[in-house]
């Protein structure tokens, strides 16, 4: 779940439940509830609440982040509005330390690895990437799906050249860091970095 706050059109808080991977989308409006899914196959894939800002304080713009008793709100108003569906509960971090565990050559690329990143004690994602500087054994912050990205692009579960890939090991420019190198590469942390720590720039950059 990706929550977006808009507060300068129509004061719109979206959430943002699943990708629609190109698909034509519809929407049904019924009073300040819009729900927003696939032509194709009716999978809900947004959800828009107008007039958001009567529920309850929204502090910013663009990606905010909602308590469990702001989404209990959203998710009741939602129901008076006559939908038979709620936005499920998801406040687990989206940029994580992850630590790369296995690598090995993608055999339909010349330059794709496929990554197996520890991203907690007891979990473990497959992530298809590029950077030239990944190996084994290196601590990393990884995006989520669930994720935005400083430049507006969400993660999603996805493909690349046929291989499931669950998320992205991230660059420093691609975070938005300070003093970010400009050129390809993820980013290097530490090797006393805590895998499934919650990623905090303070902390985990030094650039």
């Amino acid at each position: 779940m990706i929550a977006i706050y808009n507060q300068n059109l129509n004061d719109v808080l979206m959430f943002i439940v699943a990708d629609n991977k190109g698909a034509d989308l519809d929407f049904e409006r019924k009073g300040n509830v819009a729900k927003v899914f696939r032509q194709d196959n009716g999978e809900t894939v947004a959800w828009n609440i107008f007039e958001a800002s009567k529920l309850f304080e929204i502090v910013g713009n663009g990606q905010v982040e909602i308590s469990s008793e702001e989404l209990s709100q959203v998710n009741s108003l939602i129901s008076e509005s006559g939908f038979d569906q709620v936005i499920p509960e998801d406040n687990d971090p989206k940029f994580v330390v992850g630590e790369i565990v296995e690598l090995v050559p993608h055999a339909d690329s010349d330059h794709l690895n496929i990554a197996q990143v520890k991203i907690s004690e007891d979990e473990t994602v497959q992530i298809v990437a590029g950077a030239p500087n990944a190996r084994v054994g290196l601590k990393t912050i990884v995006a989520l799906p669930g994720a935005i990205m400083p430049n507006g692009s969400l993660i999603f579960d996805g493909e690349l050249r046929g291989v499931p890939s669950s998320g992205m090991m991230s660059s420093p420019r691609e975070l938005a860091l300070p003093n970010a190198p400009q050129k390809r590469g993820i980013i290097e942390l530490s090797s006393d970095a805590v895998v499934g720590e919650k990623f905090d720039p303070a902390k985990h950059w030094q650039g």
